[in-house]
């Protein structure tokens, strides 16, 4: 290992676990285990040093600090190779002002130059070996997939409320449940959704009054009318999901839940919220249907006569959550029978086991792109191309020390890894999460679009999503309002000035996306996937 790998940073102690005033320096390299020193401060020497008063020892021992100073921030730098620049935090204390001539100034900044430039080019050497090792690991292998007992035996309680088959002569999968609890009961006083949200509150309320209207006596029970969702938009993120979901829900013939992105498959029924803010509740599949009552309740009046529109015999439910395709992270900490580090079960296992003749709609675009714009909305501060460059170097070296040990599979889906890693990677390795989607959902399932298409011609991509749903015809006015108007959730003002990425940072990505792209191209029989010509996008 060189010196350059490894990085220094300061971290406030534990105090159950160190001394007061004592601060913890942690040296972190490429090894799974990190090194750490303490360094304590003692109040009592601090203050006796304060008490002398002789002037001579004290410019002494101010050189001797400075000089010990010094020593540390220099080990500092030149450990971390000049690439990471200095990590201790500055002191808030404020210093007399100190000038320096404009040779020396330019001395200075001549010998950093020199060094940050040999480093990047230590750096760069370093990492297109990271690549070549990843792409020699690269394989494609077939996954084993669970038996119908083996799903049902791990979420016995969603199995039991959704049936084997739906009623006959919708479009959409739905059924009639039996409705248990007592008539003046709330039906949504427990869901869960509304509990963390005032939005699905609001809208609960709504509900609500239209609820026992919609009870229906059915061999002499008293029944609710449910569905399940006729198509899913499933990923990836920051790929344009958002545009098409707004875009599709101007169709009159499409009702979406009543959330853009419930999450319930990837998170909710697992209790997740936020990774980072551990486990809550795990939401019973019952919230999660709840979301579609008010389309239920629009396809139940068409079949009762009630319709207002000549649209309604037609609606198409649509769930939006860019999470579906590729977040399974919640696996390894409910399924802990793994084949060699790889999940048991897949999202898509689920999903095909109680609706298989759901339909799915993926956009995605290039890869590098899409980190790129994946780092400046969900960073938090201190954005750069620079630390866009430091992070996909750290997030490269993780990648590969996984695969030196575990299959890509087991890679792509290891919660660790994906939680340790500083930028997003593998989402943008599409080819490994459509290969898995294509071992249980036939290909004529699932339509693959592009961004980059839907960019510069957005009529022809709603096209062929109207198509695939099995959409009915729009008049010119409708159709306009669709395909013209502005693109959604586009790049912040903010994060526009921060310019592109360097463009050493776009080869090294480039590099490292080509081979899964390679295999994307082929599989979907399209070279545009290879991403050869990218448009830029904003």
């Amino acid at each position: 290992m060189s010196q350059q790998d490894y990085k220094y940073s300061l971290i406030a102690p534990d105090s159950t676990e160190f001394p007061e005033e004592a601060f913890l320096f942690q040296v972190d390299s490429d090894h799974p285990m990190n090194l750490f020193a303490v360094f304590e401060v003692k109040r009592d020497a601090y203050r006796e040093w304060n008490r002398r008063t002789s002037l001579r020892k004290t410019k002494l021992y101010s050189i001797i600090v400075a000089v010990t100073l010094m020593s540390v921030v220099m080990a500092s730098y030149i450990l971390t190779g000049g690439k990471k620049g200095i990590l201790l935090n500055p002191s808030s204390f404020q210093y007399g002002t100190l000038t320096e001539n404009a040779d020396t100034v330019a001395s200075h900044e001549e010998e950093s130059s020199y060094v940050s430039n040999l480093s990047a080019v230590q750096n760069y050497a370093n990492i297109k070996l990271v690549i070549k090792t990843i792409a020699s690991k690269i394989e494609f292998a077939t996954r084993r997939l669970p038996d119908f007992k083996e799903l049902v035996k791990s979420e016995p309680h969603m199995f039991s409320v959704i049936p084997r088959e739906f009623l006959e002569n919708i479009k959409n999968p739905c059924w009639f449940e039996e409705y248990k609890a007592n008539s003046t009961a709330d039906p949504y006083g427990t869901n869960l959704y509304a509990l963390y949200s005032k939005r699905f509150r609001t809208l609960f309320d709504y509900l609500r009054n239209a609820f026992r209207d919609h009870l229906y006596q059915k061999e002499n029970k008293l029944c609710r009318f449910r569905c399940l969702p006729y198509f899913y938009i499933i990923g990836q993120p920051k790929c344009g999901t958002t545009d098409l979901y707004d875009r599709l829900r101007l169709h009159p013939e499409v009702r979406f839940a009543t959330s853009k992105e419930p999450h319930w498959w990837t998170r909710k029924r697992f209790g997740i919220i936020r990774l980072s803010e551990g486990f809550h509740d795990r939401y019973p599949v019952e919230d999660y249907l709840d979301l579609f009552d008010l389309a239920a309740f629009q396809i139940q009046d068409q079949a009762h006569g009630n319709a207002t529109t000549q649209y309604k015999h037609n609606i198409a439910i649509g769930e939006a959550s860019a999470s579906t395709m590729w977040d399974n992270n919640a696996w390894i900490y409910f399924y802990d029978n793994s084949t060699n580090g790889e999940p048991p079960f897949l999202i898509q296992d689920f999903i095909h086991a109680v609706q298989p003749d759901a339909k799915f709609i993926v956009m995605l675009r290039d890869p590098v792109e899409r980190l790129y714009s994946d780092y400046l909305y969900f960073g938090i501060a201190n954005k750069s191309a620079d630390d866009f460059h430091e992070k996909v170097t750290e997030s490269l070296q993780l990648f590969e020390s996984c695969l030196l040990e575990f299959s890509m599979r087991s890679c792509v889906y290891n919660t660790t890894l994906n939680n340790a890693m500083p930028v997003r990677l593998q989402v943008g390795l599409y080819i490994v999460y459509i290969l898995d989607w294509l071992s249980v959902f036939n290909r004529n399932q699932i339509l693959v679009l592009r961004l980059e298409d839907h960019a510069t011609n957005r009529k022809y991509t709603m096209h062929k999503v109207f198509n695939f749903l099995s959409l009915g015809s729009l008049t010119e006015q409708k159709e306009a309002e669709i395909t013209k108007s502005p693109a959604s959730n586009t790049r912040r003002p903010a994060d526009k000035n921060l310019g592109p990425m360097l463009p050493v940072t776009r080869e090294i990505l480039q590099d490292f996306y080509k081979p899964f792209n390679v295999k994307l191209a082929d599989v979907l029989q399209n070279d545009s996937f290879l991403w050869e010509k990218s448009a830029k996008l904003i």
